[in-house]
């Protein structure tokens, strides 16, 4: 500690080279008749394995195949009335 620097003012520092933390849990909630929502620590891939950048970190994907905007919901499900169990 730096005498500049108070003891409550102090952030742990990671050590480069020790293993990384736990990832934080992924999970899907299914919506009712709507789309699937993504939260957590995840990777959203294309079908050729590349990288999707979701912008955020949840996400609704698309069930009912109506969005214009694949694989993300844009609400279209309602307008196509889709349903699902």
């Amino acid at each position: 500690m730096s005498p500049e620097q108070p003891a409550g003012d102090l952030e742990p520092v990671r050590d480069p080279s020790a293993a990384p933390g736990p990832a934080e849990p992924v999970t899907i909630t299914v919506c009712p008749d709507g789309p699937l929502l993504v939260r957590g620590g995840y990777e959203l891939l294309d079908g050729d394995d590349r990288p999707i950048d979701p912008g955020r970190a949840t996400v609704a994907l698309c069930r009912c195949g109506a969005s214009s905007i694949k694989p993300f919901c844009d609400g279209s499900h309602k307008r196509a009335r889709f349903r699902a169990r």
